[in-house]
């Protein structure tokens, strides 16, 4: 699938939005805006924004208003504040195929400027037209679930007892919610009625979920080409659900050893391998892509709900491409 052709679709909103977006960065300090202006030469998919505009306008007929352009690009600002401090914590280098804030200026601009886009993201929301206080209480409680999705994944890396339910509650906050208050927001910019909001509150979910599911397979299948290092989640000692569905094929025994090796890899980085292989050998893979299935077709089910149109085609899209994709 070719996210242009969404962008294309969209037309004068999407404009609006990068036009949004790149007006609340705006500083008079150089050093600001030339780093700004690298990261937005480089935002990647923008999935968020292009999935805000297209539920607001499949929930009105077609319709957008100036909160929904403003929810749209506060969602974007968010999510890249977030990887300014993802990049940080997890002492990335690269993102995107490009050296990070944190590899150049160093892990304090990093933080600063992920605090900077933060902020920004909070004023475009205050500054809405008429639901700027109800969606900054569903951006702040995304934050919220960020915060602690991250230190119950800590907690779990040193504990090796990951199970399925902590997995997915971990990847709701960390991944998903951001999608769900993205989805809520733009459904509220347009007035949409309560059956609405709850089915695409419930798809924005079923997205999240699947995304980051995708992105944890790619962690056993993807390369350096694919934009993902093999294993990079392994080295961290991140028990994701291609590994927990290996775990449910083996005795007992089997199982508490590859937990107690995913504990020690940070001593030992030839674990990598050898973990690695035991989800390949153990069908943990295969799990994984049939969980990954079964909240793309709830997703699919959530937005039945929403009349025929353009919009609702291209979210039925999306969730192909998210199951999909490579990068």
């Amino acid at each position: 699938m070719d996210l242009r052709k969404i962008t294309d679709f969209l037309g004068k909103d999407w404009l609006d939005t990068e036009s949004a977006i790149r007006a609340a960065l705006g500083s008079d300090i150089d050093l600001l805006n030339s780093t700004n202006d690298a990261i937005l030469e480089h935002l990647g998919k923008q999935l968020r924004p292009i999935l805000a505009l297209l539920i607001a306008r499949a929930c009105s007929g077609g319709h957008t208003t100036e909160d929904t352009i403003d929810f749209a690009a506060a969602s974007e600002l968010l999510h890249n504040a977030t990887l300014l401090h993802d990049d940080v914590a997890d002492n990335s280098s690269e993102r995107r195929g490009m050296p990070t804030v944190m590899s150049i200026l160093g892990g304090q601009a990093s933080v600063l400027l992920g605090d900077f886009w933060l902020v920004k993201a909070m004023e475009m929301i205050l500054d809405a037209s008429n639901n700027g206080n109800a969606v900054i209480r569903i951006f702040a409680r995304t934050l919220s679930d960020l915060a602690t999705g991250e230190m119950l994944q800590l907690q779990k890396a040193s504990s090796g007892d990951t199970e399925e339910n902590d997995y997915l509650r971990i990847i709701y906050d960390k991944t998903a919610s951001l999608f769900v208050a993205t989805a809520v927001s733009a459904s509220i910019s347009v007035g949409a009625p309560d059956d609405f909001k709850a089915a695409v509150k419930e798809y924005a979910t079923d997205l999240g979920l699947a995304f980051q599911i995708k992105d944890d397979i790619m962690d056993y299948m993807g390369s350096e080409m694919m934009g993902k290092p093999v294993g990079k989640d392994l080295g961290e000692q991140k028990m994701t659900l291609p590994l927990l569905g290996a775990l449910k094929k083996v005795p007992a025994e089997k199982a508490e050893e590859i937990r107690r090796k995913v504990c020690e890899i940070a001593d030992n980085p030839a674990y990598v391998t050898e973990v690695r292989q035991f989800v390949l050998e153990n069908d943990g893979i295969r799990y994984a892509n049939e969980r990954l299935a079964s909240f793309v077709d709830k997703g699919l089910v959530a937005l039945a709900v929403l009349p025929d149109s353009k919009e609702k085609e291209y979210l039925m899209e999306l969730t192909s491409f998210v199951a999909e994709r490579n990068l």
